[in-house]
């Protein structure tokens, strides 16, 4: 009988029993991973969601308070003749602002 024949069925079942291995250790690795994400998870303020939300509408009000801040410095540099940048270094606020 050819040794080759032999031999193949014993590397298969090797080849099978590496892979089992390696699942378990997979599985393992994944449930560690999922109990560190529910310890993480237990620990926030918030729901991610509910502070992306929150943080989304903060952000919105600062944009239209923003407007609204310069819209009414760039009434003041009318009514004075002035450029609106003259206006808003007299007030503090700079380019990164």
């Amino acid at each position: 009988m050819d040794s080759t024949k032999e031999t193949k069925p014993y590397r298969d079942q090797q080849r099978i029993a590496t892979l089992r291995s390696s699942i378990a250790s997979l599985e393992a690795k994944h449930a560690r991973l999922e109990a560190d994400l529910a310890s993480v998870t237990t620990q926030l303020k918030d729901n991610p969601n509910t502070t992306c939300e929150r943080y989304t509408q903060l952000l919105h009000e600062y944009n239209d308070i923003k407007d609204v801040g310069q819209g009414l410095m760039g009434l003041l540099a009318d009514a004075r003749g002035v450029r609106q940048i003259e206006v808003e270094k007299e007030f503090g606020v700079s380019e990164e602002d």
